[in-house]
């Protein structure tokens, strides 16, 4: 069992939107806590901001210190709902998975960035301006804040230069 504790971390199943919390009061007991957060893009009042957020929803990752200590004081703690189980046991996540993540983190900020919210390809509809309705497919950024989309007008497929501020994803 000290083999097992020492080469792997648990998966931590958190209260919706309890991360951070659980995250510091794990770390205030001596634990070990990895949470990885992703900035990613998001439209607030029409505008475009920046967000930082768990990677993974409701999810972190731990490591006890050491053999002697216990998974127990885990589930009652605050923002905490349980360790993630299979068949009764703890889910344990072997180091290389946890390390590949912290390898993928910008260094500076210590969070996964993911630039645009838009991927070529995407459904896009434009809720701003004189195409306001209308449906596309998102095809680039141009660099200045404006993006090239291809609607199909009058039976033909062209490229738009909008804003990126008008976009929203089809859902």
């Amino acid at each position: 069992m000290q083999a097992r504790l020492k080469e792997h971390w648990y998966a931590v199943f958190c209260k919706p939107r309890g991360e951070e919390t659980a995250a510091v009061n794990l770390d205030n007991q001596g634990y070990m806590v990895y949470l990885p957060r992703l900035l990613t893009q998001c439209r607030r009042a029409g505008e475009w901001v920046e967000r930082i957020g768990p990677l993974f929803p409701r999810y972190l990752f731990l490591k006890p210190r050491d053999a002697a200590q216990s998974l127990g004081p885990v589930r009652s703690t605050l923002g905490v709902m349980n360790l993630v189980r299979f068949g009764g046991q703890p889910a344990l996540i072997p180091d290389n998975v946890v390390e590949a993540l912290r390898a993928r983190h910008d260094p500076a900020s210590g969070v996964h960035v993911q630039r645009t919210a838009f991927r070529p390809g995407a459904a896009v509809q434009i809720v701003e301006g004189p195409l306001r309705g209308l449906e596309g497919i998102f095809s680039k950024e141009t660099g200045d804040e404006r993006v090239i989309v291809l609607l199909d007008l009058l039976g033909k497929i062209n490229s738009i230069r909008v804003s990126r501020d008008w976009l929203t994803p089809v859902t």
